[in-house]
């Protein structure tokens, strides 16, 4: 059985560390470069990058800072925000990402996800899902919405549906982020979770809301999730990575715990 996976996700604003809740209310909390080599010496088996302003400020992601991580960390690393193109995944490849991360601009082109498959193979291809509570209709049935740039735009996109389509469209994992529980620290969203893990065959990552280990533990067996996106918990210092690891082995899921 493959072992779950904890990732470790680094919010980049201007350069900085920052951590918000539900998307909002952000404030610096420290050095992006810094905190990646930390985690990735406590045990994280992998760490995600966003530039969390670049789509809603048309640029391109700050290459610097993610050249800057690649050089620090020795695992497998994710990046996104900002990335509307061939050319801006290439450049985020050759920065020293292993894979891209579109959200936004995967909603608004899908075509991007197929073009960037067969560039640069589905395994370099995550799509983030940015998804809200909604009340069920014809055009939402799952009651989950999908949204963009940061959680300021809603799409009227059904997520289940659109978690099928990135899938046949070529993506190799989704990561599911969940607006309402986002920054919470009150665990992640798991029925949305569930839906979206029994409706594709590609990993999909829980993110949003995880405040102690037990609900890491939920949403990778209540979820159905292959791996946990983590912030808050670790950033703030409340739990380390090993005892999140420590706590999940003892419950019987399967996950990397030397290093």
């Amino acid at each position: 059985m493959l072992n779950k996976r904890i990732i470790v996700c680094l919010d980049v604003r201007n350069g900085i560390l920052t951590k918000g809740i539900k998307f909002a209310n952000n404030e610096d909390i420290g050095d992006p470069v810094e905190s990646a080599r930390h985690y990735y010496e406590s045990g994280a088996d992998e760490i995600v990058f966003y530039d969390i302003t670049a789509s809603a400020e048309d640029r391109g992601i700050f290459l610097d800072v993610v050249k800057k991580v690649a050089q620090a960390i020795f695992i497998p690393f994710s990046v996104g925000g900002g990335i509307s193109n061939l050319h801006d995944m290439h450049n985020v490849l050759n920065a020293g990402a292993e894979k891209i991360s579109i959200n936004s601009a995967a909603v608004k082109n899908p075509a991007l996800i197929s073009q960037g498959a067969k560039e640069f193979g589905s395994q370099a291809i995550v799509v983030g899902m940015d998804a809200l509570k909604v009340q069920e209709s014809a055009q939402i049935p799952s009651g989950y919405e999908i949204v963009i740039h940061g959680g300021r735009l809603k799409m009227g996109l059904d997520a289940l549906a659109w978690a099928k389509e990135v899938e046949n469209l070529g993506a190799g994992e989704i990561c599911l982020n969940s607006i309402d529980a986002d920054g919470t620290k009150n665990g992640y969203e798991l029925n949305l979770t569930a839906k979206i893990a029994q409706a594709v065959t590609i990993p999909v990552i829980a993110s949003g809301g995880a405040g102690k280990p037990e609900h890491l533990l939920a949403a990778l067996t209540q979820g159905q999730a292959d791996a946990a996106l983590i912030a808050s918990i670790v950033h703030y210092g409340q739990y380390s990575i090993a005892q999140c690891k420590q706590y999940l082995n003892s419950h019987g899921v399967n996950v990397r715990l030397y290093w």
